[in-house]
């Protein structure tokens, strides 16, 4: 059902229902005190860390960090998109969804309804040329000579394009609002060329506008979103054109960078699989499919990004990537390491499995078959190890200048792990190949910041409670009296004032500054603060799970459980002046950059004057 959700259902939702029954549908919870536990569904443990407290509406794991409230317990258990998991929760209730929607959201969702029908239309036209077409046995013998078969070539809805110019474009394309989606789709092409051959063509002015087929003599490998509807082609060429394999354009529909091919087949063939294996290729997809893997995704065409791994992330704990063990191969490996690093947090895992030179998943799982090739998988190696391994491959680490390049390479590396126990070891393992306490280590990093960590800005200083601090003016870093003191401090402050709101909504009834200045904001910190305060001055009954299920959604959301839980260093009676003392300094920031700006307008205008008098 197209259309948003209003908030004000969200909060009706979540005010009717009860975490504890909304989990222990789906996980046995045990009564401990005032709270109920079991063993964590989103990480494997033997002790239960995992617990549901029904006075604020709110779970949290405390051994993987999971928290949040019912809404975001449905998304993470299910496997469900926000507005999945309100659908669910709400039908579970009896309740209809309803849905607010904009005449310009209308009319988006109208267009992008009409081009996924095109599309699909376009993916059954392919699929029935791979059956019926006179021509179709080129593309037949190749994928029996890759090993596939009917059903599977069925499952991932395999077609045939076509050679000549126009075979789809006469298919579909019946009238000049259906060509005008096939372009939108990426599935034909304008050019602008002399009347010739028959192909359709619309006369404007003395030119001739014609539209040829994008997809020629060519298998056509659909790909579907996590629902399963066809949001664009790749196409294998069965001749000598090039390039060998060519993949639709991006569209209203379809972004490149955050799907991956065969999502949809892995989830819909096992929904409860705990790892997922990312290759290159279509082919490797569904070879690994072919044989009975079921697990494997490919990228279309580009790098692992943070947009895949946030998804990945969503439905899996474990990713294996499974390259070839060419330089290209190595190279992207490399490169998906780097992009895992903020991502892992305590319950994740990856490896990395490098096949032999000459080798792809494809050709080597039919070579050693599926039990073989899965045993290979199981011993893929461990993030940590790839990491160590790949920095010390041309290092002489017995040596002092071994080890100092080694920990200048380490260092902003480890720096992108979120807080917690893995990033720790991983700083642990740095220390012990250096050979160098864990603690001396820590303190070097912290000593000397790397230019590419985050750094405390005015306002992350500023907010340092004075019991703190101590009385000479030394630096702000030997000012503070304890190190791990400062530790909890590194987030932004913007965060730390969230975390204090919700712990106590009505702190921002205490506000008497003029906010208008938050409204230039651009950090989305400082934006998702003024949201909730403006929420709560709207409506003073709002408590912390509301604003929970208002964040779910948001690209901050993941991270408001952990604030929530976090150890507090400031006690309750000190919550309120700690708060309005962040948002003087935040509006005293923002204040500073607006005068700097207009300094530098000023400095440019006479300039300008200057040289016009010249």
């Amino acid at each position: 059902m197209a259309g948003l959700i209003p908030q004000s259902f969200i909060d009706d939702l979540l005010n009717r229902v009860n975490i504890v029954d909304v989990v222990d549908n789906r996980v046995h919870l045990k009564k401990a005190g005032k709270n109920y536990t079991a063993c964590c569904p989103f990480h494997q443990e033997k002790t239960p860390s995992f617990s549901v407290q029904p006075d604020k509406q709110f779970y949290y794991c405390f051994g993987c960090g999971a928290g949040g409230n019912a809404l975001g317990f449905v998304m993470n258990f299910e496997h469900l998109d926000f507005p999945q998991a309100v659908e669910m929760l709400a039908k579970e209730n009896g309740l209809d969804v309803p849905r607010e929607e904009s005449k310009a959201a209308t009319r988006r969702k109208s267009e992008n309804a009409k081009l996924s029908e095109t599309l699909e239309r376009s993916s059954q036209f392919y699929q029935y040329q791979i059956r019926h077409h006179g021509e179709r046995q080129a593309a037949v013998d190749y994928l029996k000579a890759r090993g596939v078969s009917g059903e599977i070539a069925r499952e991932f809805c395999l077609g045939y394009a076509p050679d000549g110019w126009d075979n789809l474009l006469s298919a579909v394309g019946t009238d000049g609002n259906q060509q005008q989606l096939l372009l939108k789709a990426g599935l034909i092409i304008e050019k602008e060329k002399f009347k010739g051959d028959g192909i359709e063509s619309e006369t404007k002015g003395s030119t001739t506008r014609r539209y040829y087929d994008r997809f020629r003599h060519r298998i056509m490998f659909p790909i579907r979103d996590s629902r399963g509807r066809t949001i664009a082609f790749g196409g294998r060429v069965l001749g000598d054109d090039k390039p060998k394999y060519l993949n639709s354009p991006e569209t209203a529909v379809f972004h490149k960078g955050s799907e991956l091919y065969g999502l949809y087949e892995c989830r819909k063939a096992d929904n409860k699989a705990q790892r997922i294996l990312i290759v290159e290729g279509y082919m490797d997809v569904i070879a690994l499919a072919q044989m009975g893997i079921r697990n494997a995704v490919a990228t279309l065409g580009t790098a692992t990004s943070s947009n895949h791994l946030r998804r990945i992330f969503r439905w899996f704990p474990e990713i294996v990537f499974c390259f070839d063990g060419d330089d290209a191969g190595r190279t992207a490996a490399w490169r998906a390491l780097q992009a895992t690093l903020p991502f892992m947090e305590d319950g994740r895992q990856v490896r990395f499995l490098l096949l032999p030179d000459g080798e792809d998943p494809d050709t080597l799982v039919r070579r050693i078959g599926r039990e073989e090739f899965s045993v290979k998988v199981d011993q893929a190696k461990p993030l940590e190890d790839y990491f160590f391994e790949n920095l010390s491959r041309d290092l002489d680490i017995t040596s002092i200048e071994g080890k100092a390049r080694l920990s200048n390479l380490a260092k902003p590396l480890i720096k992108q792990f979120p807080k917690g126990i893995y990033g720790q070891l991983m700083l642990d393992r740095l220390s012990e190949t250096l050979g160098m306490s864990s603690q001396s280590l820590t303190e070097l990093l912290a000593s000397k910041p790397d230019s590419t960590a985050p750094v405390m800005d005015q306002a992350d200083l500023e907010q340092i409670p004075p019991a703190y601090m101590q009385s000479e003016p030394r630096p702000f870093k030997q000012r503070a009296s304890n190190a791990s003191q400062l530790d909890k401090y590194r987030k932004p402050a913007s965060l730390k004032a969230i975390e204090l709101l919700l712990h106590n909504p009505e702190l921002a009834l205490s506000i008497k500054q003029d906010l208008v200045p938050l409204h230039s904001a651009e950090d989305e910190n400082r934006k998702l603060l003024l949201s909730l305060i403006e929420m709560i001055q709207k409506d003073p009954t709002t408590d912390t799970y509301t604003m929970l299920g208002y964040c779910y959604g948001t690209a901050l959301g993941h991270q408001l459980p952990q604030l929530l839980q976090s150890e507090k260093i400031t006690p309750t009676e000190g919550m309120e002046q700690e708060f309005l003392h962040i948002i003087d300094s935040i509006l005293s920031d923002i204040a500073k950059k607006l005068d700097l700006l207009q300094l530098k307008d000023q400095l440019k205008s006479r300039v300008k004057t200057a040289k016009e008098q010249a």
